[in-house]
């Protein structure tokens, strides 16, 4: 696998140079630059292991195509703390910012300073194209949460689902909310009491799911976020023998998510392919520094469904390409 994977990450560097030649020679006396310094801010807490494969993916394409990208967040996940990055990576100006936009309120200030300055900013991941294109982005690179979280509602209705858990370990985040509501839309239900908000920390999570079921006996299926909420639920289902008996759901994957899918544990895992998310970004960028080029529309990196049938394609690239 390690050589597969060699093998495209060589084949994919190849085919960005050769963009970046042909570019080249279409545009008389515009020479190939390099060495830009572009930011990538995050909402995400140093706990929440899922933005290890975006870190990966800037990465890789800071190396190649010779820009040095940076990777900064908020220790906690305190989107006041994020705003303050943002207004810190604008005063450093850098040659670009790549940003998600987890709550649009809080954010838009600091990023409407990028705007100003001139600095070109692409959004990923959480927001809306239309915020991403109010603060000034080149385009938005990401996943439609309401719309993820409506398809699969729908594949648990069809399933025969009729009540839910929504374990959310980020309530501050719009974007959990929509994930949560659109899978509520999609089973005809309102989304009340059954999301809960259960915080990063893992023997919480574990102790707020196992509460809830104890309570709510009758409920069919857990819906989680992402890693930090499914691991811990995962533990909890298994102690109290629920495990592979529950409808299980989870956004995003991991190692461990890969894993219960594969043992029929969960039902499904909601890709929304994170390496293209801190990708993909980076050579808009480039482009766009170089030659003031860009693509034209936004970016859908998601919804994609990681099933029992299809889990060996992804489990081995899980947490570092999937």
């Amino acid at each position: 696998m390690n050589t597969l994977l060699k093998s495209v990450a060589k084949r994919a560097s190849v085919l960005v140079l050769a963009m970046a030649a042909s570019l080249a020679a279409m545009l008389p006396g515009t020479a190939l630059a390099d060495g830009e310094r572009f930011v990538l801010i995050s909402h995400a807490p140093d706990s929440d292991s899922w933005w290890n494969t975006i870190k990966n993916a800037i990465g890789t394409a800071g190396e190649q195509l010779n820009v040095e990208v940076e990777y900064r967040n908020p220790t906690t996940g305190d989107l006041a703390d994020m705003a303050r990055i943002i207004e810190q990576a604008v005063a450093s100006n850098p040659d670009g910012i790549i940003t998600t936009i987890a709550d649009y309120e809080v954010l838009k200030g600091p990023l409407e300073k990028a705007k100003k300055k001139g600095i070109p900013v692409v959004t990923i991941n959480s927001g809306t194209h239309q915020q991403s294109e109010d603060v000034g982005a080149i385009l938005h690179v990401g996943q439609p949460e309401y719309d993820a979280g409506y398809g699969a509602g729908k594949r648990a209705k069809k399933d025969g689902v009729k009540s839910f858990v929504c374990v959310n370990h980020y309530i501050t985040n719009p974007a959990s909310v929509e994930r949560c509501q659109g899978f509520a839309d999609a089973l005809g239900v309102e989304l009340g009491s059954q999301m809960i908000d259960v915080g990063q920390d893992p023997t919480g999570i574990e102790k707020k799911v196992s509460a809830y079921l104890r309570a709510n006996p009758d409920t069919d299926a857990v819906l989680t976020l992402g890693p930090t909420s499914a691991h811990p639920t995962i533990r909890a289902l298994d102690k109290s023998r629920q495990l592979g008996k529950i409808y299980f759901g989870t956004f995003d994957l991991s190692g461990e998510i890969a894993q219960g899918i594969k043992d029929g544990n969960i039902q499904w895992g909601i890709d929304q392919q994170p390496f293209l998310q801190g990708y993909v970004p980076v050579m808009v960028l480039a482009l766009y520094n170089r030659y003031g080029i860009s693509p034209s529309n936004n970016i859908n990196s998601g919804p994609g469904f990681v099933t029992k049938e299809n889990v060996e394609l992804v489990e081995k690239l899980a947490g570092e390409y999937r």
